[in-house]
């Protein structure tokens, strides 16, 4: 019993310094295994792809200072890779000094990782994947306090610190030539091994791994304007190629793993995309060793397509406050223009000395207003069908907003000279009065009305789809330019208020072009959503969702049509002509009497 007791003892005593033992040797291993792979990504930067040509020093010196790094390490590795995993560091230590192949490196690493990460207890122990997204915000909170100072704020590489450290200078963390080939999990590592040879330390000791995620993650958003959605989506771009073009079901996989991290919000927005996505993934991991060149081409191309659907489902939402200020400029705009022609029918009344009929005209309008409302809740029952019918119908209303939002802009710009407009409201009326008849003049005044009301509608209909969840800003800008219209109601209809129409027109006539080449790009992507028309991807070409901009084919070929009329259409309208005698002045103005 004495003898039992004492063995309790001693294995109570001795089981402290074994738990540290092994923490330590996990830590190493992580430690080895991230420099490693780090090595081989730089090496692979600084050599051509057949090797025996450098073509960046600095990223081959890195990577060997990563591969000394790793072997100061190897002590402390388990028993059992040890040895193999010495010998396997003294080879790639060989290949570097050779200039050997990136992909010759890359196999050796490979399996030196997989050894490794066999002998510490596996994926899940060396590298654990976060169980959830990283937090962006607990990423900024990290960055400020450990990375600003030398990267500064916007991780231009130009902080305080900067300019006083020796070696290399800090990277600048929002270029895509320095950052585009880094995948989370490289920054990850480079966070917590630090780089040897520069003032970057290591964090893995003093940094939490959710903190080191985070951080990483917020890195990996700011070529991309601080979205984190959009680097977890250029990164899976990045995975599929590298897969296929090396032919690996590992990278395939790996590419998978980094979808997830978007797949819950694509499958809560778009199921059956998400399930879609899935599929292609799966075929791109059972083929992609053995799939021909056509059928690798046509893995790609369904999984960019479904990629570039996917983003704009989870990513690609104006900000509330850009919705706001062009709702709040629809209604102003449109509501402003309704005023400014039932100004211009009483005016000419009063003029013609038949100030008596204002009310005939006053009733069109007021009934056009009606019409208008009637209007919007007849649409509004037309959108209530399926999920795919409701993509097609928001798409095709986008595409003709667009085609009305360009066509008033364009007649807008043409009657940038007050005669023109004046003449315009002269001829309507003058009709109307020889025609003797009420209706009559109520009927321009209607007409006039229901264009601006319907064209209201129709553009808060494609701003309401390109809004999505944030349709609170849309109502709230709504809300805003019924206060701002009645000011300028009142003061038109009460003090006289002198509208000068060139500016007016002139101002209007862009916004209105800026918003139909927005709503133009959106529809086409509402309609690809719909899977209506076709989705050819362009690699390299820009995506500015605020301007409606995607880095398609068939988006990109109508907004170059949109952009090409708009240019003729300015010329034709602002071309030098001949002054007619007689004719008012383009400081004429309209005011109401």
């Amino acid at each position: 019993m004495r003898l039992f007791k004492t063995f309790l003892l001693l294995a109570a005593c001795l089981a402290q310094p074994l738990a540290g033992q092994a923490v330590d040797s996990l830590a190493l291993s992580r430690r080895v295994v991230a420099a490693a792979s780090l090595a081989a990504k730089e090496y692979a930067l600084g050599v051509i792809p057949a090797g025996g040509q450098i073509t960046q020093p600095e990223e081959v010196d890195e990577a060997k200072l990563f591969i000394q790094q790793a072997q100061f390490d190897v002590p402390g590795l388990p028993h059992t890779v040890r040895a193999t995993s010495q010998h396997s560091l003294t080879r790639i230590a060989q290949l570097l000094e050779s200039l050997a192949p990136p992909e010759s490196v890359s196999r050796v690493t490979d399996s030196l990782v997989a050894l490794i990460t066999a002998g510490a207890g596996g994926p899940r122990v060396v590298e654990p994947l976060p169980a959830r997204p990283p937090s962006l915000e607990r990423g900024v909170v990290v960055y400020r306090e450990r990375c600003a100072a030398c990267h500064g704020e916007t991780g231009l590489g130009d902080g305080p610190k900067a300019k006083r450290l020796k070696g290399p200078a800090p990277a600048n963390l929002t270029d895509p030539a320095v950052m585009g080939n880094r995948s989370l999990l490289d920054i990850f590592r480079r966070i917590a091994v630090g780089t040897p040879g520069t003032a970057m330390p290591e964090f893995a000791e003093d940094l939490s791994a959710d903190d080191r995620w985070a951080v990483a993650s917020y890195v990996a958003a700011m070529q991309y304007g601080g979205s984190a959605t959009g680097a977890v989506f250029a990164a899976v771009r990045r995975q599929i190629d590298s897969a296929l073009a090396r032919r690996s079901d590992k990278i395939a996989v790996d590419a998978y793993m980094t979808f997830e991290q978007v797949e819950t919000s694509i499958r809560a927005k778009n199921a059956g995309l998400a399930s879609e996505l899935e599929g292609n993934f799966a075929w791109l991991r059972v083929r992609v060793a053995r799939a021909d060149e056509a059928e690798r081409n046509t893995i790609r191309e369904r999984l960019l397509a479904g990629l570039e659907r996917a983003e704009r489902v989870v990513a690609d939402r104006p900000s509330g406050m850009s919705l706001f200020i062009a709702s709040c400029f629809l209604l102003v705009r449109e509501g402003f223009e309704a005023i400014l022609i039932v100004a211009a029918l009483m005016t000419f009344l009063a003029k013609a000395g038949a100030q008596e009929r204002r009310r005939e005209v006053a009733r069109g309008a007021w009934a056009a207003v009606g019409a208008s409302a009637i209007t919007w809740v007849l649409v509004e029952l037309l959108l209530q069908v399926t999920a795919g019918q409701r993509e097609m119908i928001e798409g095709g209303t986008m595409l003709l907003a667009a085609a009305v939002l360009f066509y008033v802009s364009y007649w807008l710009l043409s009657k940038i000279e007050a005669a023109k407009w004046s003449a315009f409201v002269r001829g309507k009326m003058q009709n109307a009065l020889a025609s003797g008849s009420g209706i009559a003049l109520s009927a321009v005044a209607f007409l006039a009305v229901y264009r601006e009301g319907f064209e209201t509608i129709l553009f808060y209909q494609a701003l309401f789809t390109s809004a999505g969840a944030s349709s609170v800003s849309v109502v709230g800008g709504i809300a805003a330019g019924a206060v701002g219209l009645v000011a300028i109601y009142l003061l038109v209809n009460q003090l006289g208020l002198r509208v000068a129409m060139k500016p007016f027109f002139a101002v209007t006539g862009v916004m209105l072009y800026y918003m139909a080449f927005v709503f133009a790009g959106k529809g086409i992507a509402e309609l690809q959503g719909a899977q209506i028309i076709p989705l050819t991807v362009i690699e390299g070409a820009p995506r500015i969702p605020v301007f409606g901009i995607y880095p398609t084919l068939e988006s990109i070929v109508v907004q170059g049509l949109l952009l090409a009329l708009a240019i003729v259409a300015a010329v034709w309208a602002l071309r030098p002509k001949p002054k007619a005698s007689g004719a008012p002045s383009e400081g004429d103005l309209l005011r109401s009497q």
